[in-house]
């Protein structure tokens, strides 16, 4: 199977170091001994493009020890993702970039179109994509006879979606709800404990929770994507970022957080998606919940999503401080998937 990487930050680099360096404590991950990597395309940093396969392994060590690929690399290669998309011979491609709100998902919802056009499965860990054009490029697959998979997306790699597809046949979603940023989520707690917001969020920063600029996380936008990705898959919406009613955590002091726990309750960024007689509809925002709600039992970069459907339910998936791990993870299955299937 071969696949073309299309970003190679953090994701990429971790999956890359759990199919080489550390491939010895990953017996399941056997499937993808074959892996035959023909291209990793950064924005800045450089490509390495090769028909018999680019060294992973090399790649991940260049990248970490220098910020780019070396130019003196036999496989480095002067061309862009849209290019690379377009012309190279892969099966799989591996849609690894940042998420751009601004731009409606864009470029990614291109390089996924055209991978599909193409008659390529795509890969994602980039929300983009499915927040912002689920519909569209699911026909495309549809109609291509590929695969267009997107585990990681929401969080990380719990089984959302692979749990959606395999394990609710028949049911009819009605609606989810949540917390799905681990931002968020780690800062509030913090503040819980007398910890001010700014410290609160350079502290997740140190730790990895949050990005160097955390403010799609602290503006709710990234929750807003999960939204509307969740919106759109599980229950056949046609939403994107932008539809969701917003409200993120910037105006929140110690006084707020302080109060509610004084009251008995905790405060929370909200994820909501549901169906009525109107449509399908998606809200992030602030929630004072009883102690013993399960959300409010979700402490750290923790996440939960519950999934409310007309013969079961309601169904929680809760998930644990994730890292790097867990999301190279969803991409990882969704590889497997590929493969098995």
């Amino acid at each position: 199977m071969r696949v073309l990487f299309i970003g190679f930050g953090n994701v990429g680099r971790r999956m890359a170091r759990i199919l080489t360096v550390e491939r010895s404590k990953f017996p399941g991950m056997k499937p993808l001994d074959d892996l035959v990597t023909v291209g990793i395309v950064t924005r800045k940093s450089g490509a390495l493009i090769s028909p018999f396969g680019v060294d992973l392994e090399g790649a991940l060590k260049e990248m970490e020890s220098h910020g780019s690929f070396n130019e003196k690399n036999r496989d480095f290669c002067p061309l862009t993702a849209e290019e690379a998309v377009s012309s190279l011979d892969f099966d799989v491609l591996l849609e690894l970039s940042n998420l751009s709100i601004e731009n409606r998902g864009e470029p990614a919802v291109s390089h996924v179109r055209k991978a599909l056009e193409r008659g390529r499965h795509v890969v994602s860990a980039n929300k983009g994509p499915v927040a912002f054009a689920y519909r569209e490029l699911s026909q495309l697959a549809d109609l291509a006879g590929r695969r267009f998979l997107f585990e990681t997306t929401v969080m990380d790699g719990a089984p959302v979606f692979n749990l959606y597809r395999s394990c609710l046949k028949g049911c009819v979603v009605r609606s989810v709800d949540g917390i799905l940023n681990s931002t968020t989520n780690y800062i509030l707690g913090r503040m819980e404990e007398g910890t001010e917001f700014a410290q609160a969020v350079r502290e997740a920063q140190d730790i990895g929770v949050a990005e160097a600029d955390p403010g799609h996380d602290i503006d709710g936008w990234d929750a807003a994507s999960k939204v509307a990705a969740l919106a759109n898959v599980l229950l056949g919406g046609d939403v994107n970022p932008f539809d969701v009613q917003r409200e993120g955590i910037g105006a929140v002091d110690r006084r707020r957080v302080g109060e509610a726990i004084r009251s008995g309750r905790r405060l929370k960024l909200v994820c909501r998606a549901w169906r009525d007689e109107k449509g399908v509809h998606g809200k992030v925002g602030l929630e004072e919940l009883p102690m013993d709600h399960p959300f409010s039992m979700v402490g750290g970069g923790g996440a939960v999503l519950r999934i409310h459907t007309d013969l079961m339910g309601p169904i929680l998936v809760t998930q644990e401080n994730p890292d790097l791990y867990d999301t190279a993870y969803g991409v990882l299955v969704d590889l497997l998937s590929l493969k098995q299937g």
